[in-house]
């Protein structure tokens, strides 16, 4: 009897996880745009920036390449449905990190500690913007911003 219900328990798992990454769909594309740095509130660095996300392994993950003139990233973002959350797994050349993620709003949250998160969300008119900030005397202020058009 295990045996018969055992497939149907592995297709709701892998239901639930490709649920839960098909909420980022918005951000599947090539994207152009503009990264800006900022320092107490005042862009100190701007230049170009791409980046290319997709699905990979059925949809099962989902892979982001940035490119900038200040930073390059290759990121996978996987759903775990045993703690009920998005990991989001960094690679640069400087190492790697894992940090928890959750969808909130339309959009991913990414917590690197307490005090440092990042947004990805879409734009109105079709666009997709990345920001991050860090919580300076209890007042959240914005460190970098990414906006982007999509090329497909």
């Amino acid at each position: 009897m295990l045996l018969l219900f055992l497939p149907e328990c592995t297709l709701h798992a892998q239901s639930v996880q490709q649920e839960k990454m098909e909420q980022l769909s918005f951000l599947v594309g090539e994207w152009v745009g503009t990264s800006k740095i900022f320092d107490n509130g005042v862009v100190s660095r701007a230049g170009a920036a791409y980046e290319k996300i997709a699905y990979d392994l059925d949809k099962n993950i989902l892979v982001i390449e940035l490119n900038t003139e200040f930073l390059q990233l290759h990121t996978i973002v996987t759903y775990d449905e045993k703690d009920q959350r998005f990991n989001y797994h960094r690679f640069s050349k400087d190492g790697a990190a894992i940090y928890p993620a959750e969808f909130r709003d339309g959009q991913l949250v990414v917590w690197r500690d307490d005090k440092t998160r990042f947004f990805f969300g879409s734009t109105p008119g079709g666009g997709f913007r990345e920001y991050g900030e860090r919580l300076v005397d209890g007042e959240w202020v914005k460190t970098f911003e990414d906006t982007f058009v999509n090329t497909q």
